[in-house]
């Protein structure tokens, strides 16, 4: 078994696992990529440390200098991501947080010795966004990496996920991810693009107005800058809406194959599922789809047993995703 020097050595090189026994057609394979494996739980761990290592290449951050802040809002993934990694590094993380939050979000962040700075529960991810950038510009010696407009974000799918994929799924025909800050739509997409054109790019995204946490509708408002600045509207093939009933519901449906895993990786199953339903009987196709993170951080929420009328309901008024 390999040796590693450091648990941030375990990031990337996440197995890829056949769930083609979810497909609505057997002309259909799906394959799901599992981003839970990477050490601090979810497939924002990639881009937690290609951010910092950007930041250190460019000199804004030193690693060992004391007193260096960072600041970064989140709903959960990319603060508990950059928690561990800043950890490692010995640089102190302020995380913006939404005060509805699934409970399990907030210990793993104080596990890793991040600071919580509440903002208002109502105002969602958009609310954390505005309050960091606030405090950013009120205390410029803090560091804002600001997930939503670094290009390190899409830059780490496109160095390390678009190229896994391709090595272990070469006939891959589809790619399926979730629409949040669009960095790994981006990132792999435009990997993916480059080398096997013909693969179509395909974002899950909520209905305009409805909360599928860690992922987002354009049409409310809010364009992350990294999906402008990567010309997000041409790389995508085709956006489908997924609704939170829908989320829960493959949430569960992927025990199936004996995945237990986060609720936006249920509404991106849904969202691959719709893809796969819409490829011609007379054709083959191969889906490839992301895991972002497992369920152990969403047991709170009762998706797996409470009945789901419950859970949808419970969804309008704490972040899980």
């Amino acid at each position: 078994m390999a040796r590693y020097a450091s648990v941030l050595d375990l990031i990337g090189q996440t197995p890829v696992i056949d769930v083609s026994a979810l497909s609505p057609k057997p002309n259909v394979s799906i394959l799901a990529k599992l981003e839970g494996r990477n050490p601090a739980g979810s497939v924002k761990d990639r881009v937690a440390l290609a951010m910092v290592e950007a930041a250190e290449r460019e000199g804004v951050l030193v690693e060992g200098k004391p007193d260096q802040i960072l600041i970064e809002p989140s709903s959960g993934n990319t603060g508990i991501a950059l928690a561990m990694v800043c950890r490692l590094r010995g640089y102190h993380l302020k995380v913006v947080l939404p005060t509805n939050v699934s409970p399990e979000r907030r210990q793993l962040l104080v596990a890793w010795g991040a600071e919580i700075i509440d903002s208002p529960g109502g105002e969602g991810s958009n609310g954390a966004v505005r309050r960091a950038q606030q405090l950013s510009a009120e205390n410029p010696e803090w560091t804002f990496l600001y997930q939503y407009a670094n290009p390190a974000n899409p830059m780490a799918h496109y160095a390390t996920t678009g190229p896994e994929i391709l090595a272990d799924v070469p006939e891959i025909t589809h790619f399926v991810a979730g629409l949040g800050t669009s960095g790994t739509l981006m990132g792999v997409g435009r990997y993916l693009k480059e080398h096997r054109p013909g693969v179509q790019i395909w974002a899950v995204e909520p209905p305009s107005g409805e909360m599928v946490d860690g992922l987002r509708n354009l049409d409310d408002g809010y364009i992350p800058p990294i999906f402008s600045d990567n010309r997000g509207t041409e790389l995508l093939d085709r956006k489908v809406v997924v609704r939170p009933r829908e989320s829960i519901e493959w949430t569960r449906r992927m025990a199936e194959v004996g995945l237990f895993v986060g609720l936006s990786s249920g509404a991106i199953m849904s969202g691959a599922a719709k893809c796969a339903a819409s490829i011609p009987d007379d054709e083959t196709a191969t889906i490839v789809t992301m895991v972002c993170d497992d369920g152990w951080k969403y047991l709170s929420t009762g998706a797996w047993g409470d009945d789901i009328d419950d859970v949808v309901e419970r969804a309008k008024k704490i972040i899980y995703f």
